[in-house]
């Protein structure tokens, strides 16, 4: 049986359902329920890593506990989208425990693919030295399991933040630091080295000029990103702390030298902290970032969140600014094949949880929560949805609603009680007037307390 805590005890997430729509007047410039930023609502996330894999946007993040007053940090999550505004949760595939040398602190990382394995590189503090170190953990698969490749720090010198990247010529390049910025050239194996760690020289021509510190004479504050396009590589970074800023330098090769070309995002947001990653998906660039946006969010609490730009003549980066919409979405969501109930573009008041049917599902639903999933091609017409649920206690009703959470209904099934909350079965009912496309709202109603769970739908 899944754990179900009391309402009360429920802390930044109980706070998030229940402050949804208040807490976010004040970002939005449009009704709340056309936010699509910060992404991810279920859980605080920080520190996004973002890679394009057979048609998808893998999104690698850290995850903040709630209610914390420092970053602490126990697990990292994964999560994906074909269309960049509809997120499906992956659930937790690696966390402290999966490096037996780990103490704590699950910070920034970043994953890549190569030889048909995704090699994830995060910093924790080694139990042995109680300093930063950089492991690596390896997957057939994007979405994990994740496992320690070696069984102790790929590479310790007390700094953070890893970034990877590999070159046309095959060559990888795993860079980090704060406060000074490292590299090393990685084998093909991905998991050794040749050389020591070279010190990457933090000139003011090329990392900018940081006033009012002697000791960190430039902007270069920490989270490097690096990747190469149109023959220019460009190395992004968290700036001049604290609030950061994000910045970037661009280079002829992967070692420089950086010439230093300005702001990318400006202080702004509820997190003294940013940290940014940036890939083209079908035709588009999109830059990741994290803020505190969400209700109960800060510093310690962050979320990631999204948008879209257009680089300018010869390469830049235009200045972008955080919003509550997002970016447009990349084609449509088709309902007619099954569609996990964690994919998710907002919701109001649910979590997700490892489900015993595999994946993961949406639970804590009560009376009165909200999914929305948007873009939705109903084309000529749905006539039934059916849905997997389960419910220890008495169940409750699944409606459907069209472009708003009290919009058009399309139907409502019925959930009964199925005697445990991993105790499973499928619902069916008729469904009208889900035409052309359109955001669909699941909307949970019922009596009190936590109603039944959810793991995935589909439209006929």
């Amino acid at each position: 049986m899944a754990l179900r805590l009391p309402a009360t005890t429920r802390a930044g997430r109980g706070i998030v359902g229940l402050l949804v729509l208040l807490g976010l007047v004040a970002l939005l410039p449009a009704h709340p329920a056309r936010a699509d930023n910060p992404i991810i609502q279920t859980v605080y996330t920080a520190d996004p890593a973002p890679l394009v894999h057979n048609g998808r946007v893998y999104l690698y993040t850290g995850h903040d506990e709630d209610g914390s007053t420092w970053f602490t940090m126990k697990d990292w999550r994964v999560w994906s989208s074909a269309d960049m505004v509809n997120w499906t949760d992956h659930g937790s595939p690696l966390s402290l425990t999966t490096f037996s040398w780990a103490k704590s602190d699950a910070w920034a990382g970043q994953t890549i693919y190569r030889n048909g394995l995704f090699y994830w590189y995060v910093p924790t503090t080694n139990r042995a030295t109680g300093r930063m170190a950089i492991g690596v953990a390896v997957s057939d698969s994007p979405t994990g399991p994740f496992r320690d490749a070696l069984g102790r720090p790929l590479i310790e010198n007390g700094e953070i933040d890893p970034t990877v990247f590999i070159d046309d010529d095959g060559q990888a390049y795993l860079y980090w630091g704060n406060p000074h910025l490292w590299y090393v050239k990685l084998n093909a194996d991905m998991t050794s080295y040749s050389g020591s760690a070279t010190q990457i020289p933090l000139t003011t021509a090329g990392f900018g000029t940081r006033t009012g510190d002697a000791n960190r004479p430039t902007l270069f504050e920490e989270g490097p990103w690096v990747y190469k396009r149109n023959g220019l590589y460009y190395l992004v970074f968290a700036a001049k702390c604290c609030s950061e800023f994000i910045a970037y330098s661009t280079a002829p090769g992967p070692t420089g030298p950086w010439t230093y070309r300005g702001t990318i995002m400006p202080t702004q947001g509820g997190s003294f902290t940013n940290h940014a990653g940036i890939v083209d998906y079908q035709g588009g660039s999109y830059f990741f970032y994290h803020n505190g946006a969400l209700p109960g969010g800060g510093g310690f609490t962050r979320s990631v969140a999204v948008e879209k730009f257009a680089y300018g003549s010869g390469g830049t980066i235009p200045t972008i600014n955080m919003t509550a919409s997002g970016p447009p979405q990349v084609g449509t969501l088709n309902p007619y094949v099954r569609q996990e109930a964690e994919t998710i573009a907002w919701e109001s008041g649910v979590e997700t949880e490892p489900s015993s049917e595999g994946g993961m599902n949406v639970g804590w639903i009560e009376n009165g929560d909200y999914i929305k999933v948007k873009g939705v091609a109903f084309g000529a017409g749905a006539r039934t949805f059916t849905a997997r649920v389960a419910s220890a206690a008495a169940g409750g009703r699944l409606e459907l609603r069209l472009d708003g959470v009290n919009g058009p209904s399309a139907g409502t099934c019925t959930v009964p009680g199925t005697g445990g909350w991993q105790t499973w079965t499928t619902v069916s009912c008729p469904v009208s007037g889900a035409t052309g496309t359109r955001d669909l709202y699941l909307k949970f109603t019922g009596g009190s307390g936590y109603l039944f769970n959810l793991n995935w739908w589909q439209f006929g």
